[in-house]
């Protein structure tokens, strides 16, 4: 297993990089913040070393836990944790400002787009899409957890459904209910090879 890279040691991003990376990814992929949040994880950890892994899945949780929209709350989080309170900013801005316009202009033309078939067709493709990407995605977050602590993610899964789909508690409830879980349940720490 090869140890995380200190903050000091990784690649510092330009100012323009992390607006490349953030207007290209934040903008452009479709299946939700989360599936968004997942293709960010592979261009800012997996490929370019921007953040480590740890530092990503607490902006991750961070974002999780303020309030508004998530993917705009990771893309700040992971724009400070790589170049501190510019990233922030140009994080959030490419992010938020291109799909901001696009969503100007489909209103405006709303109208005319809701009549027309090929516009349907596709958003019939992309809520397809959307849904198979969201599958990935939650194996992107999961896999790690299933891989260390199998049993647990067996238990855990379909009663977080359970109560999400039977009892119907909110996800801020079922969140706090898997964290005690979590703490009560504690998985042993694995040596490296």
């Amino acid at each position: 297993m090869v140890a995380a890279p200190e903050a000091s040691a990784r690649p510092r991003p330009s100012l323009a990089e992390i607006a490349g990376v953030f207007a290209r990814h934040a903008n452009a992929t479709f299946g939700g913040g989360s599936a968004t949040i997942a293709v960010l994880e592979q261009q800012i950890v997996q490929r370019r070393g921007w953040i480590t892994r740890p530092e990503f899945h607490f902006s991750y949780a961070l974002s999780r836990l303020t309030p508004g929209t998530n993917l705009l709350a990771f893309c700040t989080a992971a724009g400070w944790t790589a170049r501190g309170w510019l990233g922030a900013i140009v994080a959030l801005v490419a992010a938020s400002l291109p799909c901001s316009i696009l969503a100007v202009l489909v209103t405006v033309f709303c109208d005319q787009l809701r009549a027309s078939a090929v516009f349907q067709a596709a958003l019939a493709g992309a809520l397809a899409a959307a849904v198979a990407i969201m599958g990935s995605t939650a194996w992107v977050f999961a896999e790690p957890h299933v891989k260390a602590a199998p049993w647990k993610a067996i238990v855990v899964v379909p009663c977080a459904g359970a109560l999400a789909l039977g009892a119907q508690l909110s996800p801020v409830k079922i969140l706090l209910v898997a964290a005690a879980v979590g703490l009560s349940w504690p998985v042993p720490r694995r040596e490296p090879l």
